[in-house]
């Protein structure tokens, strides 16, 4: 699924009661030392598996290079997300998430060059892709069984499913047309615009209709990925998941827009009420 950035309940730090004592011991004996050889391991995976991977397709150096780019990408973010925290720490839970964000980088490199040369009848994007998407959760799992929950590791786990539906849709596009790439770029689209627009980073209620809509992206695009599929049955069901993306984008975005206006007209009214103040 794709929550919204920001959208994820905190996990860690927490209250008292979110954090316990076990996960602030295991943070500070191994946690923090796991970080760096974590992040660099998932980046060498990538690399070694991304250079065969490549070669046996033999697209042609140029697209061969740029697929190897677009999964440096999904990877190189996805250690980043690791090393950039503050205090620097990795858990089990993390060390899923990264093998996820391996495989989607993995479909990135794939799919680039057939986004040019076409689709490859085979079934090698679809299975990495597909063992990424039953992945998901696990983290989240792994994360609840070891008392290490972390607001960070949502966050992570969140663009890990971007990035996944983001090379899915790449592949996608190969068959079906360019269009599809609007299922991978919408959740770009909306942490982008709000970098201009704060109130689309604020907190939403969870809906399980969003965590729903969420999780058909990338079964509708491993759908049409498939070998042997109908035309009609590839095109019909990401674009019904694209409609539906839209709507649950198109509704967050409403919900947030008219809470902070009324946060607004709250706050213009209290101001007006207060009157003058007099010495």
């Amino acid at each position: 699924m794709i929550p919204r950035p920001d959208s994820a309940v905190p996990r860690w730090p927490g209250s008292a009661a979110a954090v316990s004592v076990r996960a602030e011991a295991a943070m500070a004996r191994g946690a923090a030392g796991r970080a760096v050889p974590d992040a660099l391991a998932a980046v060498a995976a990538y690399g070694l598996s991304a250079l065969w991977l490549s070669s046996l397709s033999a697209p042609g150096v140029p697209l061969q290079l740029a697929g190897l780019g677009a999964g440096a990408l999904v990877a190189g973010a996805a250690a980043a997300s690791v090393l950039r925290r503050v205090p620097r720490f990795s858990t089990p839970a993390d060390r899923v998430t990264l093998l996820r964000a391996v495989l989607a980088a993995l479909c990135a490199a794939l799919a680039v060059p057939q986004l040019f040369t076409g689709q490859r009848a085979d079934l090698l994007v679809p299975a990495l892709g597909g063992l990424a998407f039953l992945l998901d959760g696990v983290d989240g799992a792994v994360a609840r069984r070891t008392g290490l929950s972390s607001a960070a590791g949502a966050r992570f786990d969140a663009a890990t499913d971007a990035g996944l539906v983001l090379a899915l849709s790449v592949a996608a596009a190969a068959r079906v047309g360019t269009w599809v790439l609007a299922i991978g770029g919408m959740y770009y689209v909306f942490v982008a615009a709000g970098r201009f627009r704060p109130q689309l980073r604020a907190a939403l209620p969870p809906r399980q209709s969003r965590k729903a809509i969420g999780a058909l992206q990338p079964f509708a695009l491993l759908m049409a990925l498939i070998p042997g599929l109908p035309a009609a049955a590839a095109v019909s069901v990401p674009a019904a998941a694209l409609a539906l993306l839209a709507y649950s984008f198109g509704r967050d975005v409403v919900q947030l827009e008219t809470g902070h206006r009324a946060v607004l007209l709250e706050s213009g009214a209290a101001t007006a009420g207060a009157g003058p103040i007099t010495p």
